[in-house]
């Protein structure tokens, strides 16, 4: 759907300030024993805690005082339905597992959709103060080292490639197998830093993200900010990604193409 360049600019003020409101709520509870922390699963552990909550009720308010036509679909309170054609899709710590570990490597997604996927997305991670965003022609991240463009890496093949996933026991066991095909013929892989892998490729650091049994808010801000830095995300099958699901993300699509050959079996 077409966004006039006036609401382009309303769109992405309103979710620097989500990000704000999200980071009030998250630091003063980072790495302190008081937190309260929450198992979402009756066996196994998926954790949840209060500051998850609060960042997402917080997102939520202002979306609703200042955009209410608008849908909205977050990790901790499911989907409101909107009348505009647009949904904002909240994931207010993606990365529990190192929030509650005290590790800089979980962060806030912050993404802005229509039917066809993600327009405009934030990555945000508090504690290190960095923010990544992409859409509506920008691709830039302010941090410690001030304000920088975005630029996924361009040239590298699968042999000089740096992967990352989050978990070494990635998916199904099929899903292993064909990540495995994958990193064997790359160069260095590496684990467990969740969201932050994505903003790290959409900077031009590493060259692939490959990860299995996503959620759309777990992908969709990681969308907007790589695809605005020149990189490509799709499925393992090279559909869209937006959806969540089997996912692969990459600084170029010679690269993309490569590492799918290896995945496409599944």
């Amino acid at each position: 759907m077409s966004i006039s360049d006036e609401d382009q600019a309303a769109i992405a003020a309103l979710a620097h300030r989500l990000a704000d409101a999200a980071r009030a709520e998250i630091l003063p509870r980072f790495r302190q024993a008081s937190l309260i922390t929450d198992n979402k699963l009756a066996q196994g552990f998926d954790p949840v805690t209060e500051a998850d909550r609060a960042a997402e009720r917080a997102m939520r308010a202002l979306i609703e005082a200042e955009r209410p036509m608008d849908g909205i679909l977050g990790e901790e309170y499911g989907a409101r339905e909107g009348s505009s054609g647009l949904t904002w899709v909240l994931d207010p710590i993606d990365g529990t597992r190192g929030f509650i570990s005290g590790t800089p490597t979980w962060g806030v997604l912050i993404a802005l959709s229509d039917e066809a996927g993600p327009r405009f997305g934030i990555i945000d991670q508090p504690y290190i103060g960095e923010r990544f965003e992409g859409g509506f022609g920008r691709a830039r991240t302010t941090g410690p080292l001030g304000e920088r463009s975005l630029q996924t890496r361009r040239g590298a093949r699968l042999g000089d490639a740096t992967l990352f996933t989050t978990f070494p026991e990635i998916g199904t066991p099929q899903d292993r197998s064909a990540f495995e095909r994958v990193s064997a013929r790359a160069k260095l892989t590496r684990y467990g830093m969740d969201c932050y892998a994505y903003a790290l490729l959409a900077a031009g650091q590493i060259d692939l993200v490959i990860e299995a049994g996503l959620n759309p808010y777990d992908i969709q801000a990681p969308i907007a900010v790589i695809e605005a830095a020149g990189g490509v995300v799709t499925t393992w099958q090279g559909g869209p990604a937006h959806g969540g699901g089997q996912i692969i993300a990459a600084a170029t699509k010679a690269l993309h193409d490569e590492a799918l050959d290896l995945l496409a079996p599944i």
